[in-house]
């Protein structure tokens, strides 16, 4: 199973993220204790400790790019180290930092960007060469992957980055007569008429999503709510935040068409993946990250398709970016920099995403794309940069992070397995989340 730009989106206990959140801004403040003064280099070259939180395809084309930086100049060497998954990599980092031995690079999911920014840990990235001349595409970066209360000092660069997309089993779905669905009752109707049953037992689920933050999100910009209002309150969408879950609620628990949630985090996406490849699910939600596993794996056609809308076509962006340690040695970010910067040249950038269905993060590279043809011979990897036209941007919010993982997200895979009130679930996150963190 290939990494997805949620992979990292896994913890055996909420006590153990409870523990991280409440660690990290305190561990923090510790920055500086005992990082050595010299970098590290071997030989005439700079050595650059990359961290990282990738695993099977996705790991083998990042490292298959590192060692092509490494060969393509003579100044600057570097060394990807495995972290784990995101949560894994993220509690690390933070325990480096401290220690004063973190490495100068190192990638971590969007959401967490304002609360590290806020620590101070970040190393602003705007007076580095060509940081202005990159040619990113707006919706995946930093400023416009965030919303207009964002600082417009630079402090991630996107490598991985993705949006959520529907996969469609094209034989399931023309055997069957189903269109591919638009629409929320358009996605409810098609559910039902690929749902199979036997002697009572559902042989074959129609639809199936992870009950994952990163959906809801998704569901709640679609029936026209935002997650911080412009007061700043965080309303979770308000009443959009519950259309949400009762849709979800309604098609596992009433309609009986989406399979009940499997597991949490990485398990759910895993099972849902698994699940669809073995025909036992028609339809599914998952990122665009998995697209080349998905084709590769298949033994049916697929074909890939925006979410459907309700009051509004609405989808967030996800995965992670590229981070310097403001505590590292300037030689040592500098070098790092070059890696960036080299791999959102058009070649690399073009490589990364043809290989694993991530997104291209440049202008360029989208645009050499569709005159080469990539996006005819493959249209099902147009539909994420399609969706970008309808992205949602995430308030910069350095609560964010917590809200999503101890708060939110638990408290809708309970919504969902017991039935309880949408309303009263949600005013529950509500209020949890206007609490000091």
């Amino acid at each position: 199973m290939p990494f997805s730009d949620r992979t990292g989106y896994r913890l055996p206990a909420s006590r153990a993220r409870r523990e991280l959140l409440a660690g990290l801004l305190a561990t923090f403040a510790s920055v500086g204790c005992g990082r050595p003064a010299r970098p590290r280099r071997d030989g005439n070259r700079t050595v650059v400790t990359f961290w990282y939180a990738f695993g099977d395809l996705v790991r083998k084309v990042l490292l298959d790019l590192v060692e092509r930086y490494n060969q393509s100049q003579p100044d600057v060497v570097v060394r990807p180290v495995h972290q784990g998954d995101y949560f894994e990599a993220l509690a690390k980092l933070r325990t480096a930092i401290a220690a004063g031995v973190s490495p100068p690079l190192a990638h971590v999911v969007l959401e967490v960007l304002p609360y590290l920014a806020r620590a101070g840990v970040l190393e602003p990235l705007d007076g580095y060469e060509g940081a202005g001349e990159l040619g990113l595409v707006p919706a995946l970066s930093q400023i416009g992957s965030f919303d207009p209360g964002a600082p417009r000092i630079t402090v991630g660069v996107p490598l991985n980055r993705s949006t959520p997309i529907a996969y469609c089993n094209a034989r399931i779905f023309q055997q069957d007569g189903v269109h591919i669905p638009t629409t929320w009752t358009e996605l409810s109707d098609a559910a039902k008429t690929l749902t199979q049953r036997s002697s009572g037992s559902v042989t074959r689920w129609g639809f199936e999503v992870p009950i994952s933050w990163w959906y809801w999100v998704a569901l709640m910009g679609q029936a026209g709510g935002r997650l911080v209002e412009p007061d700043g309150t965080m309303s979770l969408g308000g009443a959009a935040g519950e259309a949400a879950l009762e849709l979800w609620q309604r098609l596992v628990r009433t309609d009986r068409v989406m399979r009940p949630p499997p597991g949490g985090d990485y398990q759910a996406w895993q099972s849902t993946s698994e699940g669809f490849l073995q025909e036992r699910i028609a339809m599914m939600w998952s990122s665009t990250a998995f697209l080349r596993y998905l084709e590769g794996s298949a033994r049916f056609p697929i074909v890939a398709a925006p979410l459907p809308r309700a009051s509004r076509s609405s989808v967030p962006t996800g995965g992670t970016m590229f981070v310097l340690v403001r505590s590292a040695p300037e030689e040592e970010k500098r070098a790092a920099w070059s890696f960036v910067r080299w791999m959102c040249e058009p070649a690399q950038a073009i490589d990364w995403c043809t290989r694993t269905g991530y997104m291209p993060v440049t202008r360029r590279a989208v645009a050499a794309l569709g005159e080469n043809g990539f996006y005819v011979r493959h249209p099902n990897d147009r539909v994420a940069i399609a969706e970008l036209e309808h992205a949602q941007t995430w308030p910069w919010a350095p609560d964010l992070f917590r809200v999503e993982r101890d708060i939110v997200e638990p408290l809708l895979q309970q919504a969902v397995l017991t039935g309880r009130d949408a309303h009263e679930v949600m005013q529950e996150a509500r209020e949890l989340a206007r609490e000091p963190a």
